[in-house]
């Protein structure tokens, strides 16, 4: 891949973007980082793409868990658990997900982002257990329920904190709050699982992945302090933002499903 000068600091750009919606709005952020390194940063393999946003939502989401663990949201034993079984769905899904030719996999990944986007405009329930341990019930749940949202994250190489989140509160009943720290591990621990699977491929820039992550450091700073003023818009906020969300869908569906269309439409009218 022919590298342009301009790459870097594009890099470095879309990795503050993501960075900040992540610190603004919290979860649902880092779906954008695939198609800001596609159609920004000018990578220009769908895999190469998949494998360095993997690495660098992991990393995003193991600095944010600091904070959270400080604050004492966490919930260890669930969170523990739930990564556990995700882990090991991870590494299926990625593996199945590097078998995918580029543009289908590009297709299903514009269909998750519209996914994402309704997740986010949904009003999610607050209430739980705060005080909530974990049970050999619990531990079930949480495994398979973990199995499932760490396979479509590893296939996607997303965060998949919009699926984790509520996967967590489903199995466990604890509240919102804890669920997102928790969530966090998670979000880590199927990054880092797809990252290190497609990185045994090659499938990783390196360079772009640094810079990307540099971005998202600094961004996710400003984005924190912006979120603490704007905290009374924060509806409003992820709704602009799945706007955002919908709108980037759209052009990927038609970027990579016009072709196939097309060859489906010619192929129909050969046969007839």
């Amino acid at each position: 891949m022919a590298l342009s000068w301009a790459q870097d600091p594009l890099a470095v750009a879309s990795g503050g973007a993501v960075g900040f919606s992540l610190g603004l709005i919290g979860g649902g952020g880092s779906i954008l980082a695939v198609p800001l390194l596609l159609y920004v940063v000018g990578i220009g393999d769908a895999h190469i793409a998949i494998g360095t946003s993997a690495l660098a939502v992991s990393l995003n989401a193991f600095g944010n868990l600091i904070g959270h663990w400080r604050a004492g949201t966490v919930k260890w034993p669930c969170a523990a658990t739930f990564a556990a079984g995700g882990i090991a769905g991870a590494a299926i899904g990625s593996s199945i997900g590097k078998l995918v030719p580029g543009d289908s996999l590009l297709f299903l990944f514009a269909l998750v982002m519209i996914a994402v986007g309704i997740a986010m405009l949904r009003p999610r329930a607050a209430s739980g257990d705060p005080s909530v341990s974990i049970t050999p019930a619990i531990a079930v749940r949480l495994v398979a329920i973990g199995l499932i949202v760490g396979a479509l994250s590893g296939f996607f190489g997303i965060g998949g904190g919009f699926l984790i989140v509520p996967g967590i509160m489903l199995g466990s009943g604890m509240p919102i709050l804890n669920a997102i720290g928790s969530s966090l591990l998670s979000v880590g621990a199927f990054g880092l699982t797809t990252a290190v699977n497609y990185a045994l491929s090659g499938l990783i820039d390196w360079k772009i992945a640094v810079l990307f992550i540099a971005g998202g450091m600094v961004g996710g700073f400003f984005g924190i302090r912006a979120g603490v003023h704007l905290a009374s818009n924060r509806r409003m906020l992820a709704s602009v933002f799945a706007a955002v969300v919908f709108a980037v869908a759209i052009y990927m569906l038609i970027r990579t499903g016009l072709p196939h269309w097309q060859a489906m439409f010619a192929n129909a009218s050969g046969g007839g």
